[in-house]
């Protein structure tokens, strides 16, 4: 009880809130930091500043449900993927406009890098196929997998772009003039992918509630199990030392420091308790990890110490989605319910 006062207090002190209505697919903070945009499932996105001036915008994206959701990579506004073929750019005033078509097929994975000089990737996609695109929405290459696509994402400098998939992963060179990945082999299907900061390993989360990894560059094979649950959520520390999971009843963090983390026991925050956590987002700034759980409950966790300050009350659904801002001082919120929220850790 003194855990959920306190958490209230937080949320209700430093946070602003809003019932949307809609199951919240994704949060993510704009490029330039004035603004928040959470992605619902009923094809819509509301933005709001981080400064809490004007009223919140709402923004008619997709004909049917938003399936992924990303910054634009140059400008104050957000890039989404569809289940109705679409990819689309949403400016920071709400106004929508197409990006690409995928026709019948879905856009569920988005990921955007942000280039020097106002340039910028944006990448999709549907099915078995990649597309990259450059910050213009201009078509720059197509990169074809051996079955649908299940992750995206771009390694910390943008150089290359890792893709989930059945029996592994694969990853591309952005720039490479023939376009022939390096494989990541692993029999099983892989549902999720994240690459270390330092692009010293790779690792994906499997269907069989366990986690596999490559180290780079020799492609020495690690697994992390005993997960009870499947783990959505991964996110790495700043620098790479730690990769926090969902997936189990606390947030797990994995060392990637000292020879980890094979051979090397997990750090458990947060937890004990049988109640599952759905989300975790490590702090771009500081060692501390936030963790979303099945009740609705998030906890903002010290790294170093293990300390614990319990942030939403367990009160509106489970968290499906948490994000840091870039200056790691703003945390967004989202949950199945629809409950969305915005909280200031600022110094005051």
């Amino acid at each position: 009880m003194s855990q959920t006062n306190r958490a209230e207090f937080l949320l209700q002190s430093r946070g602003t809130s809003r019932e949307l209505e809609a199951f919240v697919v994704a949060a993510r903070f704009s490029r330039d930091g004035r603004r928040v945009g959470f992605a619902l499932g009923d094809g819509t996105v509301r933005m709001a500043t981080i400064d809490g001036s004007g009223d919140w915008i709402a923004a008619t994206v997709h004909d049917g449900a938003i399936l992924d959701f990303a910054a634009d990579p140059t400008g104050d506004g957000f890039i989404s993927g569809g289940d109705d073929g679409k990819l689309r750019r949403i400016a920071a005033d709400g106004a929508v406009s197409d990006v690409a078509s995928f026709g019948s097929k879905w856009v569920e994975h988005v990921a955007t890098y942000a280039l020097d000089k106002g340039k910028g990737l944006i990448a999709a996609s549907a099915g078995k196929i990649v597309r990259l695109f450059d910050q213009s929405g201009a078509l720059l290459k197509e990169l074809a997998h051996p079955s649908s696509v299940t992750g995206l994402v771009f390694d910390g400098k943008g150089k290359r772009i890792g893709a989930s998939h059945y029996n592994g992963a694969s990853l591309w060179f952005v720039a490479a003039k023939t376009d022939t990945p390096r494989k990541l082999e692993w029999k099983g299907s892989h549902t999720g992918i994240i690459i270390h900061p330092e692009g010293e390993a790779v690792v994906t989360a499997m269907q069989e509630n366990s986690l596999h990894g490559w180290k780079l560059p020799d492609g020495a094979h690690m697994r992390m199990s005993g997960y009870p649950a499947k783990t959505e959520s991964l996110s790495f520390s700043r620098g790479g030392k730690w990769m926090a999971s969902s997936g189990a009843d606390a947030m797990v963090l994995w060392p990637f420091h000292g020879g980890g983390p094979m051979g090397k026991a997990p750090m458990e925050l947060a937890g004990g308790d049988g109640i599952i956590c759905t989300q975790v987002a490590c702090n771009p700034r500081e060692d501390i990890v936030a963790g979303g759980f099945t009740d609705g409950l998030v906890v903002v966790a010290d790294i170093t110490s293990s300390r614990i300050l319990p942030v939403v009350p367990p009160d509106h659904g489970t968290i499906t989605t948490l994000t840091w801002s870039a200056d790691g001082t703003q945390l967004a919120v989202g949950t199945e319910t629809g409950f969305a929220a915005l909280i200031d850790f600022t110094k005051r």
